[in-house]
């Protein structure tokens, strides 16, 4: 009777221990577009292209400054709900150009660009 005791708690150890496992899983990024997070406005490296790591990742609203970025580079909008990113020729997300819609990207040439904003 012993023996059938520890077995069945045997038993019941290893089914909670699966059961414990099952429930683990790999976090992962919503929705990665070319390595850039999503909710994210990315730039790549020069002439990177196809676009597939980027060198800056950026998340929070506002003007961010930029420097020693020349050439053509992707720049790819991973943010959702509507939000919009500027490419600018002045610092702090001054002089900026078009919007780039959420999901979407644009090869530019950053050479003369010193910031990029993002809109909510």
């Amino acid at each position: 009777m012993r023996k059938m005791f520890r077995g069945a708690a045997a038993l019941a150890t290893a089914a909670a221990a699966v059961l414990a496992l099952s429930g683990t899983v790999e976090a992962k990024p919503a929705d990665a577009w070319a390595g850039c997070p999503d909710g994210a406005v990315c730039i790549y490296p020069q002439d990177q292209n196809p676009a597939v790591r980027p060198t800056h990742i950026f998340y929070k609203y506002g003007a961010h400054n930029l420097s020693n970025q020349y050439g053509n580079h992707w720049v790819l909008n991973n943010q959702y709900g509507g939000a919009t990113a500027n490419l600018c020729t002045g610092s702090n997300g001054a002089g900026c150009g078009s919007p780039i819609a959420a999901k979407t990207g644009v090869y530019a040439n950053l050479t003369p660009i010193n910031s990029v904003r993002l809109n909510p």
